[in-house]
């Protein structure tokens, strides 16, 4: 005689929480209401401050509520030579060097996640040796200027081709892979590209969406690399022109005012504009790979 679902299902209970659970709880929300808003805060503060009277800014009158509200710094500061070109290289520098990365760098872990690999513990604990130990800043340079490849985009792309830390992450992840699942590919023919690109590297997303964070955040921030190899101010990134920008902070203001007539923008107006337009691109990335961040890295740091 069939038994219905209703008959079987047990009924829901629900637990009575003691005047101490409760306690904790609350002291709980408390607390991390207050770590929340110490970490928002000051995004908010430097957003409300690019959008308000600059005379209030310079004055230190701008807090919670922005005054004064205009978009002025916002329409201003795009009229600084050279911003939207750097805008772009910036942006086509991650793109480029993120994929370019994740590609090398996964196929690099890969091989080193193979037993059968020649020497393969040597070439390994070779590599890994890297991230404790380099040539220096001064052999760095001479090599990639011996490469040919200062004053071009590529010096954004080749030298962070590989990361050692990243490869680790992954080659982790690859070896908590089912060996079955590459075993039944190579039974019907699949050579190690094959099985790569169909097999192992789409069961790799939550790793490779972080590491791509990694990369993504680091090539965005960085602008030490422009400093030291590009004189070509078309391949100035936005960063090191912020970098400039912030070097003489007062003269982009007097530049600004120059070519806009009635303009309001000020030094302190320049410096939240140009800071909140270089973090805006990653917060907004940021929601949309944060999902996969935390098991990206639980999954990659335990071999199973």
């Amino acid at each position: 005689m069939a038994v219905s679902a209703k008959a079987v299902s047990q009924p829901k209970k629900h637990i009575k929480m003691s005047a101490a659970d409760k306690t904790y709880n609350i002291i709980g929300i408390i607390i991390f209401s207050l770590v929340t808003l110490i970490c928002v805060y000051p995004f908010y503060f430097l957003f409300i401050c690019t959008i308000s009277d600059q005379n209030l800014v310079d004055l230190n009158l701008i807090t919670i509520i922005p005054r004064g509200i205009n978009f002025k710094n916002y329409v201003e500061i795009f009229s600084v030579q050279n911003l939207a070109n750097s805008a772009f290289i910036s942006v086509a520098r991650t793109a480029c060097t993120t994929a370019v990365s994740l590609v090398c760098t996964s196929y690099m872990a890969y091989f080193f996640s193979k037993q059968n690999m020649w020497g393969h513990k040597f070439w390994y604990r070779f590599t890994v040796v890297t991230m404790y130990f380099s040539a220096g800043m001064i052999p760095e340079y001479l090599n990639n200027r011996m490469l040919g490849l200062t004053n071009t985009f590529w010096i954004y792309v080749v030298p962070a081709a590989i990361s050692v830390y990243n490869m680790v992450l992954v080659k982790t992840n690859i070896e908590s892979m089912s060996p079955e699942l590459e075993e039944s590919a190579y039974m019907d023919g699949a050579g190690y590209l094959t099985r790569f690109f169909r097999i192992v590297l789409p069961l790799q997303k939550p790793i490779l969406a972080t590491i791509s964070l990694f990369t993504a955040v680091n090539q965005w921030n960085d602008f030490f690399t422009t400093k030291l190899y590009i004189t070509n101010t078309k391949l100035y990134t936005l960063q090191f022109l912020l970098y400039e920008l912030l070097q003489s902070v007062q003269a982009a203001a007097n530049q600004i005012t120059t070519g806009n007539q009635g303009s309001t923008i000020t030094a302190t107006g320049i410096r939240y504009t140009l800071t909140a337009v270089v973090i805006i691109p990653i917060i907004c990335v940021y929601p949309f790979i944060q999902r996969f961040y935390v098991k990206g890295l639980m999954v990659g740091a335990v071999k199973g």
